[in-house]
């Protein structure tokens, strides 16, 4: 049946294969969290996703370093914004976020992020990044996605066209 309002948008759902996509081609996402006086804010950062997990880095001087220690509880929102996919596709994740400064992690994100940001500049770009990465303060957000809300606005677009060509009168 044809739809007559965008009242309840549930039914745009994004499937499986095209939030792969959104996340293999786009690499920033909004990350929010709770500041200590109750307020949200949100900042867009570089991610890089490893089996289920999102990993960002940050000064750790950056308010939303202590933030995230207080309170883990955090969202990130990606969408296809800048990237070739059609416009008003977006996934948010709720989640979980930790603080890593290991030297372990550092020593595989470090490289798996110049990598994901710099490849297309060579190797001499991405060995400069990682370096520059490598700073005193700095930390890895890991977060651990425990709910997701996907839209793809192409789904609510084909609806649209289908109620159009529905309430066009017939010959």
């Amino acid at each position: 049946m044809p739809i007559d309002s965008y009242e309840d948008v549930s039914g745009y759902g994004m499937d499986p294969d095209v939030e792969r996509e959104l996340i293999a081609k786009q690499n920033e996402c909004t990350f929010n969290w709770v500041t200590k006086d109750g307020w949200p804010m949100g900042v867009i950062m570089s991610y890089l996703e490893r089996d289920g997990h999102f990993w960002l880095t940050s000064s750790g001087q950056r308010k939303r370093v202590p933030a995230v220690r207080r309170d883990g509880r955090v969202s990130i929102v990606i969408t296809s914004s800048g990237t070739d996919l059609r416009p008003g596709k977006a996934v948010t994740y709720k989640g979980t976020c930790v603080v890593h400064e290991d030297p372990e992690t550092k020593a595989w994100f470090y490289p798996a992020m110049a990598h994901r940001l710099r490849a297309r500049w060579g190797p001499e770009s991405e060995a400069e990044f990682a370096r520059f990465l490598d700073s005193p303060r700095r930390v890895i957000l890991e977060i651990t996605p425990v709910l997701r809300i996907g839209f793809d606005g192409d789904k609510m677009r084909e609806a649209t066209i289908e109620a159009r060509n529905a309430a066009r009168p017939t010959d």
